[in-house]
């Protein structure tokens, strides 16, 4: 049965999670990070708002499925991944510490993993809406890195 508000809210969290780690880089996109080399194959900034917005709405599911079926143990790794996405953020634009960023994504990607394989057997759609979530995740990681390599 569906549950409006359950669904509400969870899209809610992951999206106020999305806003409030945008505080983190708006500051830096058009300074710092602007001077940073970056590798060709770097996205143009005005790509990350519209991309990271989806996700966090497919998230945003991810968490309300989850809650609907009581799924304590998934919704815990859920919390933890996102949690780890929000500090991303701020590691990597108000530190500006492209290594522990690096290391701390590392730890976000083996979450959203985990994440992943728990949810499977609770709700395969659940799961399946965490896949583009992933792969942005594995992209980032190599951004991060090639970034992180070019500006040592």
């Amino acid at each position: 049965m569906f549950v409006w508000y359950k669904f509400l809210i969870s899209i809610l969290i992951c999206l106020a999670i999305g806003f409030f780690s945008s505080f983190f880089t708006r500051d830096s996109i058009s300074g710092w990070f602007k001077k940073l080399k970056k590798p060709k194959f770097n996205p143009p900034n005005y790509l990350f708002g519209p991309v990271w917005t989806l996700l966090y709405i497919m998230m945003g599911i991810t968490l309300y499925l989850l809650w609907q079926n009581s799924a304590w143990i998934a919704i815990l790794f859920f919390i933890i991944q996102l949690v780890l996405n929000f500090f991303w953020s701020y590691i990597f634009f108000t530190l500006k510490k492209l290594s522990w960023a690096f290391i701390e994504i590392i730890f976000l990607w083996i979450m959203i993993i985990v994440t992943i394989i728990i949810s499977y057997p609770i709700s395969a759609l659940a799961a399946y809406l965490m896949i583009p979530y992933i792969l942005w995740v594995s992209f980032a990681s190599i951004l991060n890195y090639s970034i992180f390599r070019l500006n040592r």
